[in-house]
């Protein structure tokens, strides 16, 4: 038997997503004597925890999302494939893929599904429009361009209704990333605008925390929510608890409060952070899995060991599982991912049968937000502490899980630029970041797609004849891709 043979004749495992679960999986496998692919639609190893930061101008994209194949360069073992998972056939052992308008089917002998999860709007995915969400680069740089266009539009305006709109933040959800995003849109109008426009003050810009449950950070407890709450405020961020999203357009959000009453906030610049959604994936796993399920989040609820019901050579992890005490951050799918490595490792060297294993078990190393310079909230078991230490902590932590030293490196100059001084080095924003989401919806409605850029460019605002030669080159050339 030659060598080409023996090769081809290896362990085949495909892992589904560049995220930490599949990445981890990935490195845990390097040395073991398997064939890996991993696909992916996205061409990086994001690291989302710091997306905001990329929409906020504090650090690159290319700081947070390395290029999985550089990654992955030196190990042998791997291939990495680009394109959209669209099919998982559990009896033949394959997984379909598409780039380009092409299919592309790769086998595999196990298979670790790590396709992460995506925004969820609730059922009004329309919302995306306007509010747009924090889990992708596209996300980040959308945001970006929309909250530095905001005070562009506002130093334009000519009456003061206008002005207030585009000066007005609204961030939906007071999660994690909502906190972040809150004070950092507030950190970014008080100290690195200041003073950077004629006709407007940048630190009178509002910016709105809305939440639909009574407390923020509520999973972190009434301790640690009411410290962050705490902090915002004295940053100027109004804070209103109790109060659901109904309706998102381009001006504005209307808000249900407790009480059923519904009121009006206008505001240019929405990003929503309030909840999210398993990959379409889960529900391809479940329906050709006899007695898998998902969560009404779209996860899949898993064996104890992380596979499915009927083939416990597929594995889910990340985002995508659903497994009781288990968050949805990177610590749940860098630890799921390295569990089910560890398994298929264990198995291919006859070490361990698939009846021996033991069921999955997560170590909870903590949570953590940050709220401001210098100012975070952490929780680490039964230990709460807030303020600077928490902000070093938090520091510390994301340091340690970026890839790369060139990564890291650089992250520390610009963490230290932006948070000792009021610069920050990302600040560039370009038209087609806002309206390229608007472009793709072109190609089923070109008529709505050109009426909402009009919207979204404030059509009213500030050339003498009603509308801004800035808003008008949007809405055309948001038309002429349409054709």
């Amino acid at each position: 038997m030659n060598a080409e043979n023996s090769v081809a004749q290896r362990h085949r495992v495909v892992v589904i997503g560049s995220g930490f679960g599949g990445l981890f999986a990935c490195k845990h496998l390097r040395k073991a004597d398997v064939d890996i692919t991993l696909i992916s639609k996205t061409s990086t190893h994001l690291f989302q925890p710091l997306l905001y930061q990329v929409a906020t101008g504090i650090l690159s994209v290319g700081e947070i999302a390395p290029a999985t194949r550089i990654v992955l360069r030196k190990q042998q073992n791997t291939q990495v494939i680009m394109g959209e998972v669209t099919d998982i056939d559990l009896e033949g052992g394959t997984v379909t893929s598409r780039l380009l308008n092409r299919d592309y089917v790769t086998p595999f002998d196990s298979l670790i599904v790590a396709a992460g999860a995506q925004q969820s709007y609730f059922g009004n995915d329309h919302f995306a429009t306007y509010a747009p969400g924090m889990k992708t680069i596209d996300d980040a740089l959308e945001l970006r361009a929309r909250i530095l266009g905001s005070f562009e539009e506002a130093e334009l305006a000519t009456d003061q209704e206008t002005r207030d709109r585009f000066m007005t933040f609204v961030v939906v959800g007071a999660g994690p990333t909502g906190v972040e995003l809150a004070g950092q849109i507030a950190e970014l109008a008080d100290r690195t605008l200041d003073g950077t426009f004629r006709n407007i003050d940048t630190r009178d810009a509002r910016v709105i925390l809305v939440e639909g449950a009574g407390a923020v950070l509520a999973p972190m407890g009434p301790k640690l929510g009411a410290k962050a709450h705490k902090r915002l405020e004295k940053m100027g961020v109004e804070i209103q608890l109790n109060a659901i999203v109904t309706n998102v357009d381009a001006r504005g959000v209307t808000v249900k409060d407790k009480d059923g009453s519904e009121r009006r906030i206008e505001s240019a610049c929405k990003v929503w952070s309030a909840g999210v959604q398993a990959s379409g994936l889960g529900k391809i796993l479940a329906d050709k899995s006899k007695g898998t399920e998902v969560d009404r989040a779209g996860r899949v609820i898993v064996e104890p060991d992380l596979t499915i019901k009927g083939y416990p050579n597929v594995f889910v992890v990340g985002d995508l599982m659903s497994v009781p005490g288990v968050p949805g951050q990177a610590q749940g799918a860098i630890q799921g991912g390295t569990y089910a490595a560890k398994a298929i490792k264990a198995e291919t060297e006859g070490k361990q049968k698939v009846e021996d294993r033991k069921p999955f078990k997560y170590f909870d190393k903590g949570s953590m937000a940050t709220v401001s310079r210098f100012s975070a909230v952490c929780q680490v078991g039964k230990l709460e502490f807030s303020g600077f230490f928490a902000w070093l902590a938090w520091l510390g932590l994301h340091l340690w899980y970026l890839v790369g030293f060139r990564s890291r490196f650089v992250t520390v100059l610009e963490w230290f630029v932006s948070f000792l001084g009021r610069h920050r080095g990302q600040m560039a924003a370009t038209e087609q970041w806002v309206f390229a989401r608007l472009a793709l919806e072109a190609l089923d409605d070109p008529a709505e797609a050109l009426e909402l850029a009009k919207q979204i460019g404030a059509a009213e605002n500030a050339s003498g004849n009603g509308k801004s030669v800035a808003n008008s080159e949007s809405a055309k050339s948001t038309e002429q891709r349409a054709g």
